[in-house]
């Protein structure tokens, strides 16, 4: 076995998989990825208590809440307080899947939320980085 002439060429084979273009976001979807960014970048107001003080102090840019919450006080307070503020709102039907959206789980190692808490109330004060999510949401609260 000689090395002289003898070259071996190895070639790797690499997929990427790349995003297929999609339509256009719905606003779940944006919503979903407004949290995402807002949460990698601290801005969330997590529960209750934190998002009356954020509220209050109009720290929020945006109010997401869980419309089946069981004390109705609850609720009349935060969209008092986004009226008189002048707050965007929007209206979740589940609070697990909201629990879910702001981090509230554990990811198990196949990449699933497990154990995933309520929240029945969640304020962005910072959304982070500019993206096509927020500017969908935006124009979707000036459609309205």
């Amino acid at each position: 076995m000689s090395t002289e002439g003898d070259a071996v060429e190895i070639e790797e084979v690499v997929e990427v998989a790349a995003e297929a273009p999609r339509g256009q976001m719905t606003v779940e979807e944006a919503l979903q990825e407004v949290l995402k960014k807002a949460l990698i970048h601290d801005g969330l107001a997590r529960g209750l208590r934190e998002s009356v003080k954020a509220l209050d102090r109009r720290q929020a840019h945006l109010c997401v809440y869980v419309e089946t919450c069981t004390e109705k006080e609850y609720v009349k307070l935060v969209e008092a307080l986004c009226a008189e503020h002048s707050i965007n709102v929007i209206r979740v039907s589940d609070a697990k899947k909201l629990g879910e959206w702001v981090g509230l789980c554990k990811i198990d190692a196949a990449g699933e939320a497990r154990k995933v808490v309520g929240c029945s109330c969640v304020v962005v004060k910072d959304f982070g980085e500019d993206s096509e999510a927020r500017n969908i949401l935006l124009a979707s609260f000036q459609s309205r």
